[in-house]
């Protein structure tokens, strides 16, 4: 009998923990197309992978957009963020700020992150560095699925955040789906003092 009880609390724990992953997911999804681009202090572009010193197409997209808010004149900073994923010579970060280089904007106005490998490093990297300078707000560029976290994280250090997603990919309905549940137990871990 004992065991029985014990056994149905284990399912009913179960129950709900994944009744509030599949909330958090669903609010994850509304968020990922809202693009709430704003007047802020600084533009931070989550790191992607990068190829041998080149962007990825997904860290391209990124930054092409980031840029064109840049153009827009949203803010006068864009912060690259990333490390080096596994490699010898490049880091996420540096490719962005070489490739924005690349592209029209001048060196003073990128802010390189060089050195996280998580998306919580990250942002622990990315909100010091803003704090060193005084850094209030910032418009967070990634893929709509990652927004969420990211902006939870960075209010919970005292940032305000607007998120804008990069153009939509071509994802299929079950990856999204994947991805926000993903994103959703990425930010349920966080919550309760797991940073990854």
């Amino acid at each position: 009998m004992r065991k029985r009880v014990i056994a149905g609390i284990g399912v009913l724990i179960v129950a709900l923990i994944l009744a509030y992953l599949l909330v958090v997911a669903a609010e994850i999804r509304r968020e990922s197309d809202i693009d709430e681009a704003h007047k802020a202090d600084v533009i931070i572009v989550l790191g992607a992978a990068e190829y041998r010193g080149k962007p990825s197409p997904v860290l391209q997209a990124r930054l092409n957009h980031a840029l064109v808010l840049y153009l827009q004149g949203l803010a006068p900073y864009i912060m690259t963020t990333g490390g080096a994923g596994g490699d010898p010579i490049y880091t996420e970060g540096e490719v962005g700020r070489a490739y924005l280089t690349q592209h029209g904007v001048r060196s003073e106005a990128i802010i390189a992150e060089p050195e996280g490998s998580t998306t919580g490093e990250t942002i622990a990297a990315a909100v010091e560095i803003m704090h060193r300078m005084s850094l209030r707000s910032c418009i967070v560029v990634s893929d709509g699925y990652h927004i969420f976290r990211v902006k939870r994280m960075l209010e919970g250090r005292g940032i305000t955040v607007y998120g804008s997603p990069r153009p939509s990919s071509a994802n299929g309905q079950a990856d999204l789906a994947w991805l926000y549940f993903r994103q959703a137990v990425g930010y349920a871990l966080w919550r309760i003092g797991i940073n990854i």
